[in-house]
């Protein structure tokens, strides 16, 4: 009897074992040596997205080739988050001072839109911080990556000026002096040379265009490209599930009237000319704005959404973001900007105080970052 009863969960223990263990080896093997590389960087609380094969940064969305093999390395800003993206495949924890891995091959047959989010609680705006995924043909993928390498070409940018509020300044510096200790130099970590392109990808006999040779190409050859100069995934083909439907908070408001015919070139100076602008992001091929605070602008008229994945990119909710976004995310660093709104993370009145024309100008200037 002892024996019988030892020996039954023996035999279950290895049949559950065998594939355990091998699916454990495979799991933790490297990726193969021409993945495409995505350096993925969690923040409270929103995502960073690094391309150092094609000199390209961004934030809150993922653009991924169909039936190439990504590898992904995972690490934190902060504190504990955890990347996945459920329709694709499973998640890993980004880890504080330490690197995690995550690689596998989007093997869809059309191209499409995912939705992704942080799975390990890391704070007040947890369930707030969301990202999108794109699987587009490889062909889609090249050339979005060779716009995103791109410098800003949107309104032309004013020269540098120092920022206007008094209470951006250092005590008992000059007057108008610039100060802002989160402004370094160069922008490391952020900063691309302006028009830099991603590195050619050869083809070779039946395989999909811009695909590693070797790679499973059979579905990925059958996508067909969407458009003539690909640079971002059309919105009107996105699920309805992808699309955020976040409500607006009640009792902040904008004079909507002002969209629509904001001055873009004057949002351009405000931009430069407000420290908590420049002190926190950065618009490659402007040399005011190399902040490493906030996701990067370079080209956010392509992204489809704001505030990781909480609102549409839209100039209704991209106005009233840029003027209190506290009250619509909260915990966020973001500062509140509208003149007289109440900032809820630091207990204070706005000190920016822009009135809603210019942060229509502000969103006029944006909306040419494409």
């Amino acid at each position: 009897l002892e024996i019988t009863w030892t020996v039954i969960p023996l035999l279950i223990l290895i049949l559950i074992g065998i594939p355990t263990v091998k699916t454990i080896f495979k799991t933790q093997a490297k990726a193969r040596g021409d993945a495409l590389q995505v350096e993925v960087i969690g923040h409270q609380w929103w995502w960073e997205f690094r391309y150092p094969q094609y000199n390209v940064t961004t934030a809150n969305e993922l653009y991924l080739p169909l039936g190439r093999t990504v590898n992904f390395t995972l690490k934190t800003q902060d504190v504990i988050h955890s990347f996945w993206v459920p329709a694709l495949a499973g998640k890993r924890d980004l880890v504080s001072n330490h690197t995690n891995y995550l690689w596998y091959t989007p093997d869809s047959t059309t191209a499409d839109a995912w939705n992704g989010a942080c799975v390990e609680y890391c704070g007040t705006s947890h369930g707030n911080m969301r990202f999108k995924t794109f699987t587009v043909a490889p062909a889609d993928f090249e050339s979005w990556a060779a716009h995103q390498a791109e410098a800003a070409v949107g309104t032309a940018l004013p020269a540098p000026t120092a920022p206007t509020n008094p209470a951006l300044q250092q005590p008992g510096a000059p007057a108008g002096a610039q100060i802002n200790p989160n402004i370094k130099a160069g922008g490391a970590g952020n900063q691309v040379a302006a028009g830099a392109a991603g590195p050619t990808i050869p083809s070779a006999g039946r395989q999909g265009v811009g695909v590693p040779g070797g790679a499973d190409t059979t579905k990925a050859a059958t996508t067909p490209v969407m458009q003539a100069g690909f640079i971002a995934f059309p919105r009107e083909k996105m699920p309805p599930h992808t699309i955020p439907q976040t409500p607006l908070p009640a009792g902040l408001t904008f004079d909507d009237n002002l969209l629509g015919k904001g001055d873009a070139a004057n949002g351009a100076k405000l931009m430069v000319s407000q420290g908590a602008c420049l002190g926190c992001h950065v618009i490659k091929g402007n040399p005011m704005m190399v902040g490493v605070i906030g996701p990067n602008l370079t080209h956010i008229a392509t992204r489809t959404t704001i505030a990781a994945g909480l609102y549409p990119n839209d100039p209704r909710h991209l106005a009233r973001w840029i003027k209190n976004a506290p009250v619509m995310k909260p915990g966020v660093a973001m500062l509140t900007l509208g003149a007289g709104e109440y900032d809820p993370v630091r207990k204070t009145k706005s000190m920016t105080n822009l009135t809603d024309q210019q942060i229509a100008d502000i969103v006029a200037y944006l909306q040419t970052l494409k």
